[in-house]
Formats: C-alpha cells, sequence, structure tokens
C-alpha cells in the first residue's frame, strides 16, 4: 500500500513536471517579448485600440465595439457579446506590442465573421470545458472517499479527454488569429516592414502558452489513463 502511494505522487510528478517547465518557459518567452516591444513605438502612431477598430472597420465590423478592460493580457474577443477587450496597456499603447495583441484579438472577431470552423467548433465546446475543468478534482475525490477510484479515474479520463480536445483546438484557432492580425497589419499599412518581426515575436510568444497547455493537458490525460490501467492490475 505504502509502495502503491509513492509510486501513485512519483507518478504523478513524472507527468507533471515537463508540462509545469514548458509552462514556465512558455510565460517567460512571452514576458520577455511583451515587455521588450512594449517599449518599441510604432510609427504610424496608432493605439491598440485604434488599430483593432481600424481592422475592424475595413471588415465592415463597425457594430462590434472595442472596450478596454483592466488587467494585464487580459485581452480577448467575447463571441456571445461580439466585443473586443483590450487591457489598459494595449487599449492606449502606441506600441508594436499593444498593436499585435490588438490585432489578434481583431482577428477572432473575423474568424467568427468568416464563420471559421474550428472557430465556432471551440466556441461550442467552451460551456462543457468549463464543466469538465471544475469537476475532475471532486470526481476524484469522492471516488477516494467512496471506495470507487477505479470507476472515478475513467470518468477523470473522460473530462480530460474533453480538456484535451479544446486545447488542440484551440492551438490552431489561436494561430490563424495571428495570421489574420498579421495580415491585416501590414495590408492595412497600421505597421511598417521593419516592424513586422517585432509583431510576429510578440504573437509567436503568445502562442507557445497555448502549446503548452496542450502539453501539460495531454500529459496529465497519460497520467490518469496509467493510474487507470495500474489500478485493474
Amino acid at each position: 500500500m505504502i509502495y502503491s502511494s509513492f509510486h501513485s505522487v512519483g507518478l504523478y510528478f513524472l507527468f507533471l513536471i515537463p508540462g509545469l517547465l514548458i509552462g514556465i518557459w512558455a510565460q517567460i518567452k512571452l514576458h520577455f517579448a511583451y515587455k521588450k516591444y512594449s517599449k518599441v513605438p510604432v510609427e504610424s502612431g496608432m493605439t491598440g485600440a485604434q488599430a483593432a477598430r481600424r481592422i475592424l472597420d475595413d471588415a465592415g465590423l463597425r457594430d462590434t465595439p472595442v472596450e478596454e478592460i483592466p488587467g494585464r493580457l487580459s485581452d480577448h474577443y467575447d463571441p456571445a457579446k461580439r466585443a473586443l477587450f483590450l487591457s489598459s496597456d494595449n487599449f492606449h499603447g502606441q506600441t508594436v506590442a499593444a498593436v499585435g495583441v490588438a490585432a489578434h484579438e481583431a482577428g477572432h472577431a473575423l474568424q467568427h465573421q468568416a464563420a471559421y470552423g474550428l472557430f465556432n467548433v471551440r466556441m461550442a465546446m467552451v460551456p462543457v470545458t468549463q464543466f469538465a475543468s471544475t469537476a475532475y478534482t471532486g470526481i476524484l475525490l469522492l471516488g477516494m472517499f467512496m471506495h470507487l477510484l477505479p470507476i472515478a479515474l475513467w470518468i477523470i479520463i473522460a473530462t480530460f479527454s474533453v480538456i484535451t480536445l479544446f486545447q488542440l483546438v484551440t492551438l490552431p484557432v489561436e494561430y490563424d488569429a495571428s495570421s489574420r492580425a498579421k495580415q491585416q497589419l501590414f495590408r492595412l499599412g497600421l505597421v511598417r516592414e521593419d516592424e513586422r518581426a517585432g509583431v510576429s515575436k510578440v504573437l509567436d510568444a503568445a502562442a507557445l502558452t497555448y502549446v503548452a497547455a496542450l502539453v501539460s493537458s495531454i500529459l496529465m490525460l497519460l497520467y490518469y489513463i496509467t493510474l487507470a490501467r495500474d489500478n485493474r492490475r
């Protein structure tokens, strides 16, 4: 029994640590890329909000509001409200980082407008993924308390499969939004050719955080599958 407990803990950290390290690395890359290009002004002098507004208006999305919200890198597009929300730094910032992030969020609005398939799949998965993300811990504790751990583990595997699938769908959605952002920024002349690299570095660093989230989800799913198989022996 003691061996089994130590084995489970050791197995947990074996799967947890690689995902954790990749996540930390991705966050560090994003931090330094964003910090660097938050100090580089764009030649156009446009704020992130103005750049997003220009992209949206050009696409005929004049009714899509661009609003300011508190927090750092809390930027997002809300498909339910059909509104774009930018953190204060990016809303008011006249930098390569601010314009790049704002354009990325506008890219999500363009995906919504174009009925981009994976964007719609991701949007449909949000409620069930939110439930799965909060339910699996309770299911594990309930299974342990009621001595039904083998059954609980397979339920947890099902919930983690949903989370992993969501992360798998999210990754190409984020890369596509960045691609749309870059295309519109350059097509509309909102950034210069020599500012292209800075925009790419910020958006690529942000995308790495989604790669890290996917890797972490896959590793934890594999952990629970391994644990379930061990419990069957």
